[in-house]
């Protein structure tokens, strides 16, 4: 069967993509860069990408015409608090104009829980685009999720940061908002169960674990399962937007992000009750056992994604492929070289870099900065980086994007998504002499960007020395 996945880059897409190969389908990716989607080469004959922006308006006929299946996952709720549901609308219609146009039978979609008559922006713009997808052409399968509970999700990772980090958590009064979770595994069950089952033909199915549990009871759980020792008070003097605040700074989601999250987690996300489990034979696994799974898989490094590596820099508002080319005009570099014998093990070191390991050198210095950084705004080094020991294209490595990463051609693109008065890359390569090349290269923006530059210029001194050294020796 031919599938096409679209928001493949994202937390659910990265998971779905290999269960599909697994079950004999060929799969067509549709993404808005290649440069951003790594394929392992056991699945390369598999899959076909195609490079499209359902966010632009482009009137050429690009998808192949014999699709069977196609998943609708794109969602904008990251890329800013004020438009995403105007171009979630924008997306939806643009994708159904295109896939009316081939063979495809059935549009699956990953929404979420509408039950309550009050809904925030977020699940607001969720039930519309599901009206909108709707079609004579095919039929519409959606799948409405709470909490999706798993290793890189954005709320395990919200909840891991808020317990792992406060000893006594004095947390807003939407934490008592009951919810349904529902493990990642279970998800992808049900996005597969679903294909072209004829019970399943333009119907509407909530979906959640086997418990209704508050925020707080997820927090708790988190805490016994780590064996942590974690009081926690509600208060209602935390207004909206200090909630948002106490998130901004205490997780890795951004302001703008966490406005959202606030506003949809006061709203009930339970299930209605239906019959898709029976249809499908699936029975959901328990938020306890869902937080063992995400664990099993952090402590062996097999996070497959993670909800930050699909989003792009909201300071930006451009595509990473603008600066997979770093420029040489009109900016300022620090460019360090170091002899090196043992090139694997460097590679390694260079592929290692940020998240828990740090920077090789002065890692106080990179806390300072990441504070800062947060201070006004900016992503800071919460993010970390989703696996210890391997990095992609498009991942989120502390305040960096990764703009290309390989070990076969020795080298590592970072793009800086801090605040910055101008843009910055951070390269490291290892050219056919064994010479370690480190450049860091800044664009400024206007008087104050060449002032940032000369002002912190002394730092630079010394940190990137001590950096490729650590790098080339360690």
């Amino acid at each position: 069967m031919k599938i096409l996945l679209t928001g493949v880059t994202g937390y659910v897409g990265k998971r779905l993509l290999p269960v599909l190969i697994e079950k004999g389908h060929t799969v067509v990716c549709c993404v808005r860069e290649k440069s951003r989607l790594t394929i392992r080469k056991n699945m390369l004959a598999k899959v076909e990408v195609i490079e499209f922006d359902f966010l632009k308006d482009q009137f050429e006929d690009i998808l192949p015409t014999d699709i069977d299946v196609a998943y609708y996952l794109i969602h904008s709720m990251a890329t800013s608090s004020e438009k995403f549901d105007q171009l979630e609308s924008k997306a939806a219609l643009n994708f159904k104009m295109q896939i009316e146009k081939t063979k495809t039978s059935q549009v699956i979609y990953l929404s979420g829980i509408t039950n309550e008559d009050k809904l925030s922006k977020h699940l607001r713009s969720r039930r519309k685009v599901e009206d909108m997808l709707k079609s004579e052409k095919y039929a519409l399968t959606v799948l409405r999720a709470g909490i999706i509970v798993g290793s890189g999700s954005a709320s395990f990772e919200i909840i891991r940061d808020i317990v792992e980090k406060l000893p006594l958590i004095v947390a807003p009064k939407w934490i008592l908002t009951r919810t349904q979770p529902i493990s990642i595994r279970d998800v992808i069950t049900y996005l597969t169960g679903v294909i072209q089952q004829p019970q399943c033909a333009n119907r509407t199915f909530d979906i959640g674990g086997p418990e209704i549990l508050t925020y707080k009871d997820m927090m708790q759980q988190y805490a016994r399962q780590r064996k942590l020792s974690r009081s926690i008070y509600t208060t209602r003097l935390i207004s909206p937007k200090i909630s948002s605040y106490w998130l901004f700074f205490i997780t890795s989601v951004s302001y703008k992000l966490a406005i959202s999250l606030v506003e949809s987690m006061k709203t009930e996300v339970v299930c209605r009750n239906n019959d898709l489990e029976k249809i499908l034979k699936i029975q959901p696994i328990t938020y306890e056992q869902a937080l063992k799974n995400a664990f099993m898989r952090i402590q062996q490094n097999l996070v497959l994604s993670s909800w930050k590596d699909s989003m792009i820099s909201s300071n930006l508002g451009l595509s990473l492929s603008d600066f997979i080319e770093v420029p040489v005009f009109g900016c300022y570099k620090n460019e360090k070289t170091c002899p090196i014998t043992d090139v694997n093990r460097v590679m390694q070191n260079i592929l290692s870099i940020g998240g828990e390991k740090g920077y090789y050198y002065a890692n106080w210095l990179w806390k300072i900065r990441g504070f800062f950084d947060q201070m006004f705004g900016g992503v800071g080094l919460l993010r970390g980086r989703t696996s210890p020991r391997e990095i992609y294209p498009g991942d989120a490595l502390d305040f960096w994007r990764v703009l290309f990463a390989s070990r076969e051609k020795q080298r590592l693109l970072l793009f800086a998504e801090m605040k910055l008065p101008g843009e910055a890359w951070l390269e490291f390569r290892i050219d056919e002499n064994n010479i370690l090349h480190q450049t860091a290269t800044f664009r400024p923006r206007g008087i104050w960007g060449r002032l940032y530059w000369i002002a912190t210029s002394p730092f630079h001194f010394f940190i990137f020395d001590g950096m490729i050294r650590n790098i080339a020796r360690k």
